[in-house]
């Protein structure tokens, strides 16, 4: 978590708007990585975690746009589980020749490192709802990546 934490404390945020465009921005490359990676699957339940994480990646950034306004949202009361599988696992960089198998863990990489961006943004501000809000989008990274470890779990593990 701390390589996390180092390269966003060497971005100089000067204000709360600066945080909620560098989060937009991350909602926009993650909506863009997963519409573009569920063309390229050729896995037909691959296809549809990613169009529907790329669907989630939108609400996200809707969120935030909402939030610039002057909106705000409570945390969950309780954490998504964490199966922990990409922690243990090998990452990948995506690539058109990349199989089923790396195409998750591209995804859970990215959905883990989504968690540590909005966890220490939560660090980051002392504004109470803003730490709301970050709170709400880990939790909301952190069940995507539960759900790429479950279906990880049915379609990898359990085939190997």
């Amino acid at each position: 978590m701390s390589e996390v934490k180092n390269e966003i404390k060497a971005i100089p945020f000067k204000s709360i708007d600066e945080i909620l465009d560098f989060a937009i921005k991350s909602e926009e490359n993650a909506n863009r990585f997963y519409s573009e990676w569920a063309k390229k699957v050729e896995r037909k339940s691959l296809q549809k975690a990613f169009k529907e994480l790329a669907e989630e990646e939108l609400g996200h950034k809707e969120f935030l746009l909402g939030i610039k306004k002057g909106g705000t949202l409570t945390p969950p009361e309780e954490e998504v589980l964490d199966l922990k599988i990409s922690d243990y696992l090998i990452d990948f960089k995506a690539s058109i020749d990349m199989d089923y198998q790396d195409a998750l863990l591209v995804a859970m990489h990215r959905e883990k490192m989504a968690f540590k961006l909005y966890s220490s943004l939560v660090d980051m501000t002392e504004d109470v709802d803003m730490k709301s809000t970050f709170k709400v989008l880990a939790q909301e990274e952190a069940k995507h990546k539960l759900r790429l470890e479950l279906i990880y779990d049915d379609h990898v593990l359990t085939e190997n």
